[in-house]
């Protein structure tokens, strides 16, 4: 019998790609540095940045003062333009998203998430309207390890109290998360509403996992 279902959160509760991106090519433009240089130092901080060894401020100050442009203003400029970017992002929700979730609540099951996120991510996560709809949160920056590490997903179902079998995991399939997910036990399905053909999006459709269409079809495998 399910008991809980778990949810990555980019690309299956809020979406990058409805809103004005602001990844390293726009930061990069804002500091006035050549993409390639911005792009040659700030890519290999992602591990860093997604297991809370680095935030992003302490990251943009290297790579501003690396290219002889850091200004105190600078820097709080572009910071603030990527935390408005990721806060864009939960005003450009799929219709359903709220009622899913309220409905799977109505129903009394526990509804945890699982994200692999920066500093700044996980500032917006919790200061979102999404964020009280969970029983517990499992945010890579925070918990020092990413998908698709099983630990992750073992914290989280230990924090609701379930076993693998009693939980739906629901993610766009990135980072290997189903995968890891259906080896541990659960059932892993596919949340494809905001997927993109033709995007710079990183996950595709998998075949091999039950895709779903839209939030409230969740419920009716909750109920299968």
């Amino acid at each position: 019998m399910t008991r809980a279902v778990v949810f990555d959160m980019f690309e299956t509760l809020i979406t990058h790609y409805n809103s004005p991106l602001y990844f390293g090519a726009q930061m990069a433009e804002d500091a006035g540095i050549p993409e390639d240089k911005f792009q040659a130092l700030w890519r290999p901080t992602e591990l860093e940045r997604t297991t809370g060894k680095l935030t992003l401020e302490e990251v943009l100050e290297i790579i501003l003062r690396e290219n002889h442009c850091y200004s105190e203003s600078l820097l709080k400029k572009i910071v603030e333009k990527r935390i408005a970017a990721k806060e864009e992002c939960f005003r450009h929700l799929h219709s359903e998203i709220i009622p899913m979730l309220s409905m799977l609540k109505k129903k009394g099951l526990f509804i945890g998430l699982i994200s692999n996120c920066f500093s700044e991510e996980a500032y917006v996560i919790r200061r979102s309207e999404l964020f009280p709809y969970f029983e517990a949160v499992y945010l890579s920056y925070e918990q020092e390890i990413q998908k698709p590490d099983e630990e992750i997903f073992k914290r989280c179902m230990d924090r609701l109290s379930v076993k693998a079998e009693q939980c739906i995991y629901v993610g766009d399939g990135g980072s290997n998360e189903l995968e890891t997910a259906r080896k541990l036990g659960m059932k892993a399905v596919q949340a494809a509403w905001y997927l993109q053909e033709g995007t710079t999006q990183p996950s595709k459709r998998k075949n091999d996992f039950l895709q779903m269409e839209k939030p409230l079809d969740v419920l009716n495998y909750v109920d299968m």
